[in-house]
């Protein structure tokens, strides 16, 4: 399996996050899943389970690209809820 964090497997979409007036693009596997593990987990605490969700979907898209549409779905999912997008 390889490193979902250096993953350069295209997601579906590229999602713009506005985050401290900054807008963060995240078009990869491995830029969703350092975005996703970089903060603390305290972070996602109200979202866990669509967190869980989205790490395990990155992380099965890094070693099979096949899975990219599920790991963009996962991602969506989780940042909608979050109100990122």
């Amino acid at each position: 399996m390889s490193d979902p964090a250096n993953s350069e497997t295209p997601l579906r979409t590229t999602f713009k996050i506005k985050l401290n007036g900054d807008t963060l693009a995240i078009a990869t596997v491995g830029q969703a899943y350092q975005f996703l593990t970089n903060f603390k987990s305290v972070e996602w605490m109200e979202f866990r389970s669509l967190h869980e969700e989205a790490i395990a979907a990155l992380e099965g898209a890094a070693g099979n690209a096949m899975l990219a549409v599920q790991a963009t779905n996962a991602v969506r999912a989780l940042f909608v809820s979050a109100k990122l997008l």
